[in-house]
């Protein structure tokens, strides 16, 4: 994979015209994006305790889980302020269950990648083996934070990966929430409608689809598409924070959309450009701190 040439950006702000990369932190970047430039937000932070991406200053990570509910809330409400008034934020968000205080993750032979040297403690007042509800605390925590909350959409997973537990439901769905910025906002429902003809529905059952470069779990594009159609025109710009291998931006190009991507970890940087490549001239900023 040939090496990724930057431009570096430090107090100039950035100007929107085409489709870019940028490597950063999330917030700092925002900061540099222009306000109500875009259209649509649909992105899947890191979740919490789950996964040690090996990066310094990655999120997840958090000793509370209420320092990373905080975190993400403030990470949106800069996404808030870059977002058009009648823009729409999809958020996708998986939960997980308590440690029991240990600091590891156990392989599990199902789900090499779950293991971890390195784990969060169980948050006070929860129990070991507590499911911890993140999607539902954050849901709220922004709805709190002024966001409308619109929808909560069940995302099913009929492949889903097998876990190795006898003692509850093997886990195969995650949620997906529709929220906005104001009462009213652009919603194409007709963009979207099932194959028989009716309004869609709050249950999207789609495979995940691993993309072969990426070390974890990607977006499958058809997760991305109706949430991009139903509220995007042609050239409408499109935000995903956690940009990862750059599933979203995939999706863009195929639907004439313009995509920002901002991601921290340099590898998936390299990916999602190289994933990209079919845009002439992709530009990669890499926002430096001040």
């Amino acid at each position: 994979m040939e090496e990724t040439k930057y431009t570096k950006i430090t107090k100039t702000p950035i100007v929107l015209n085409e489709s870019i990369i940028i490597e950063s932190d999330a917030i700092l970047a925002l900061q540099k994006l222009p306000s109500l430039s875009i259209q649509c937000i649909v992105t899947s932070p890191p979740y919490w305790g789950l996964r040690d991406y090996g990066i310094e200053g990655q999120i997840g990570l958090e000793e509370k889980l209420q320092q990373y509910i905080n975190k993400l809330v403030s990470i949106f409400a800069e996404a808030k302020r870059v977002l058009k008034n009648d823009g729409i934020l999809w958020l996708n968000i998986g939960d997980g269950y308590t440690s029991g205080n240990r600091g590891y993750r156990a392989p599990d032979k199902k789900n090499p990648a779950r293991a971890m040297n390195v784990r969060p403690d169980t948050p006070e007042g929860l129990k070991p083996k507590d499911l911890l509800g993140i999607p539902w605390r954050l849901a709220l925590a922004l709805q709190a934070d002024g966001w409308y909350l619109r929808s909560d959409i069940i995302w099913n997973k009929p492949n889903a990966m097998p876990e190795s537990v006898k003692d509850r439901p093997t886990r195969s769905h995650e949620y997906i929430f529709m929220l906005t910025k104001k009462e009213k906002y652009y919603y194409d429902y007709q963009a979207i409608r099932e194959d028989n003809g009716r309004n869609k529905r709050t249950v999207w059952s789609i495979n995940t689809a691993p993309f072969a470069e990426a070390h974890f779990a990607t977006f499958p594009p058809t997760l991305i598409e109706p949430c991009i159609l139903s509220s995007t025109h042609e050239d409408d710009f499109v935000l995903d924070p956690f940009f990862g291998s750059g599933t979203v931006g995939v999706v863009c190009q195929e639907y004439g959309r313009k995509f920002v991507g901002i991601e921290l970890n340099d590898e998936y940087v390299k990916i999602a450009k190289e994933r990209l490549d079919n845009v002439d001239n992709l530009p990669v900023l890499k926002v430096v701190g001040e």
